[in-house]
């Protein structure tokens, strides 16, 4: 069998190597741009992916490929029938095979996106804890292993570490980490005391490390007579140095070996010259019966994760081997013709294996093992989620408030709530998760951890995941949980809480989960400097900005009590809806502010429209219509958003007794305008979820356009600047351009200018700006 196996190695070695090849010097370059590719990380993985899905996984088990890596996993899948050879020549083109591997953009199954920054190392084992979620809440299933092949360089990112130290991960016992230890990065060599140093990291963090580091024609060598002498020679010898050996010629690679120690050429003496090279990097990484034992020695722990360090050379196999910079570096035409010819490729350079040898049958049987005809996910459960629910309120409410108090009440919904997971890195208290925690309990990944914490009882039946102090790790499981339905056939519905400022620092794990098209909900509170105590800090001033601009995401920020209801309902609806659901982002405070105004917009709107208008983007909170005594000539508009509603509203009742009209326009969702404005602009067949063919209608109709628009948000002022290019109005965006500091409130606001006292000299400069 390991004959047929490194058949199909050297086959999957040279389909990667040549589709790069292709893409860089024989496909047409219309703008000239370096194409690029990485032969040489490709070339170092083929052993381990040829292992893995020509003899180790099952179908179900999940991978996240190295990046680099790509081109090697397409060419397996090609191999394997899932992708046909038309996309072999199509590598980092347009509408084919992407630079690294995608589960949205590739034509084949890709189970997890990765891109060099350490978020595909760590993406299976936060699906791993999903997986161990879903097994205890909906049953069993068959077994799944999860497994992540990372360089070791990319071991350099942060979030790794993150991930590896959160006690709710290291009980996942099929989880598998494989590091291709070529021991070079981009640009160097990397030292050798650093996979030791890794190494003992993971076992800190409750892992089984083993490693994979000499293959068994070395380790023959080595349990000769003096062979301890050999082995001493290279452990010994520093990563630059041995990357150095083993592009030498045979007759000068003995010379310096035998330089090093001399009694080495009784052991050598039977090795040609020829063969010296192949002996001296035997590694585990190349040698596939080192591999099956080290992937069988990783499934005997049934208590913790692995980490098995496989030692391979960067561009194994290819002239570039060991080079100390053959990250980025291309085989020229003529050494791509003599890997053809050393790997015996014939006239077709795409070609796989004859129908009925040896190697074919291999692999046909290794696919209907992997992709069993009778695979099919079953049907998703059909979850109805209520347009409202009954929920008390009134009075001086907050939005982070409301929002516990709705999870409260959607869990009386008892086949919904069955699905929804809450998350939070240790804030589950200062967001207001308390009432759903107490009543659903804390997950635990681990039965033999049962146990109660103050008021929560932690149980693998728990409903609540509560992480460590990492961001990342929130965005991570957030990603995952909210790909459950895809990856694991078992949908949930995964709300997560933080605090909005330190969005930021898990905004690549964000953007990651985004860009893998996961579905969950994300409220970040307190918001802004409206959570004035606490100083510049964590008074977030982008974030607003981010729910404008990252794909994939609704962004809404609610003011109200039943606005935050309804959009909370909707988000979880829009979670169900997996061809074209979004994840969400509520942007909430812990203002308490009175629900009165709200009353009096449900009064004059009806309750269904007014919930048709918050879920579109806004609406008018207040109408100058109903004001007595204004001159008409000299409206002014007010676009406020959340926590800045009732400064908004306190401007326009001390312009009004100035005798100047004032209509507040409450923006529940910008992004959500924004696109109804894009989408009108463009042509596109979209009606308003608002219920107008006119886009903004309900807004500001047409009559009244000439007037000035003040928008109002607790967060940049950019975020809501493009509200007047809509119908080309005079415009003054106030916002928070600078940090913050602690204080009151009131003070706050004033420094920032964005309280009453500030809209209102705002709006009447813009009338004098405009000659009103």
């Amino acid at each position: 069998m390991i004959e047929t196996l490194e058949t199909i190695q050297n086959r999957v070695l040279w389909l990667a190597t040549n589709m790069i090849h292709h893409a860089n010097y024989n496909r047409p370059n219309p703008d000239g741009s370096k194409v690029g590719g990485h032969q040489a990380s490709s070339a170092s993985m083929v052993t381990i992916l040829t292992a893995l899905y020509f003899h180790y996984l099952n179908a179900g088990d999940l991978v996240s490929v190295k990046p680099h890596a790509s081109p090697a996993y397409h060419a397996i899948q090609y191999l394997l029938g899932q992708i046909s050879r038309d996309y072999l020549p199509r590598l980092r083109e347009f509408g084919g095979l992407q630079a690294y591997p995608s589960r949205t953009k590739d034509p084949d199954k890709v189970d997890f996106s990765t891109g060099s920054v350490g978020l595909g190392a760590v993406a299976p084992l936060f699906a791993a804890l999903a997986d161990r979620y879903t097994r205890v809440h909906f049953g069993a299933g068959a077994p799944r292993r999860f497994v992540a092949i990372v360089g070791d360089a990319e071991l350099d990112e942060g979030n790794v570490w993150e991930a590896l130290l959160d006690d709710s991960l290291n009980t996942l016992n099929n989880m598998l980490l494989i590091i291709d230890l070529n021991r070079q990065s981009l640009d160097r060599v990397v030292p050798g005391i650093k996979a030791n140093r890794l190494k003992a990291l993971f076992a800190g963090c409750n892992w089984r490390v083993i490693e994979a580091k000499y293959g068994r024609h070395l380790q023959e060598y080595f349990d000769r007579p003096d062979g301890d002498r050999l082995r001493i020679c290279i452990d010994e010898m520093n990563n630059a140095a041995y990357q150095s050996l083993i592009r030498l010629p045979g007759p000068a690679m003995r010379a310096q070996l035998l330089a090093i120690d001399p009694k080495l050429e009784a052991l050598l003496a039977d090795v040609p010259d020829d063969r010296l090279g192949a002996l001296i990097s035997n590694l585990g990484g190349h040698d596939f019966q080192e591999l099956f034992d080290r992937f069988a020695e990783a499934d005997a722990d049934a208590n913790r994760p692995t980490v098995l360090f496989a030692y391979t050379i960067k561009g194994w196999g290819l002239p570039i081997a060991g080079h100390p910079l053959n990250h980025s570096m291309l085989l020229e035409p003529e050494q791509i013709e003599a890997l053809r010819a050393e790997l015996g490729v014939g006239e077709d350079e795409w070609a796989g294996f004859p129908a009925g040898s040896t190697t074919a049958d291999l692999i046909e049987k290794r696919r209907q093992h992997l992709f069993p005809a009778d695979a099919a996910a079953p049907p998703a459960p059909t979850l109805t989620v209520p347009d409202t629910i009954p929920l008390p309120a009134g009075g001086l409410v907050s939005t982070q408030q409301q929002f516990g108090r709705a999870l409260l009440a959607i869990s009386r919904e008892e086949a919904l709530a069955k699905h929804m997971v809450t998350v939070s890195p240790d804030v589950s208290v200062s967001t207001n998760l308390s009432g759903w925690i107490n009543k659903m309990g804390v997950f635990t990944a681990s039965s033999h951890e049962e146990s109660s914490q103050e008021h929560w009882t932690v149980t693998e039946s728990g409903q609540h995941i509560e992480l460590g102090i990492s961001e990342m790790n929130l965005f991570m499981a957030l990603g995952m949980l909210g790909l459950a339905n895809e990856l694991l056939q078992k949908p949930l519905l995964p709300i997560g809480t933080v605090y909005d400022p330190f969005i930021c620092r898990g905004l690549d794990a964000f953007i990651y989960s985004l860009y893998s098209e996961s579905k969950f909900i994300i409220a970040g509170t307190p918001s802004g400097v409206t959570l004035s105590p606490e100083g510049g800090a964590h008074q977030s001033t982008v974030t607003s900005s981010l729910g404008m601009e990252l794909p994939n995401l609704h962004f809404y920020e609610p003011c109200y009590s039943d606005e935050l209801l309804w959009i909370l309902l909707a988000s979880l609806r829009d979670l169900l809806d997996r061809e074209n659901g979004r994840a969400t982002y509520l942007r909430l405070s812990t203002k308490p502010i009175d629900q009165a105004p709200l009353e009096a917009a449900r009064a004059r709107l009806g309750e269904e429209r007014l919930r048709r208008q918050v879920l579109a983007g806004g609406y008018r909170l207040h109408d100058w219509r109903g004001a007595e005594d204004v001159y008409k000539e000299y409206l002014v508009h007010i676009a406020a958003a959340g926590a800045m509603i009732p400064e908004a509203l306190a401007a326009a009742a001390m312009l009004e007794q100035e005798g100047i009209p004032a209509n507040v326009l409450n923006i529940t969702s910008p992004r959500r305008l924004y696109e109804t404005w894009q989408a009108s602009y463009k042509g596109l067949p979209e009606k308003s979820q608002a219920g107008s063919a006119n886009p903004f209608n309900w807004l500001i109709p047409h009559n009244e356009r000439h007037a000035p628009l003040i928008t109002v948000n607790d967060g940049a002022s950019h975020a809501f600047a493009w509200l007047g290019s809509i119908f080309g109005m005079y415009t003054v965006p106030l916002g928070v351009d600078k940090f913050g500091q602690s204080g009151d409130r009131a003070s706050l606001y004033r420094a920032m200018e964005i309280d009453s006292t500030a809209i209102v000299d705002a709006a009447l400069k813009a009338l004098e700006r405009i000659g009103l």
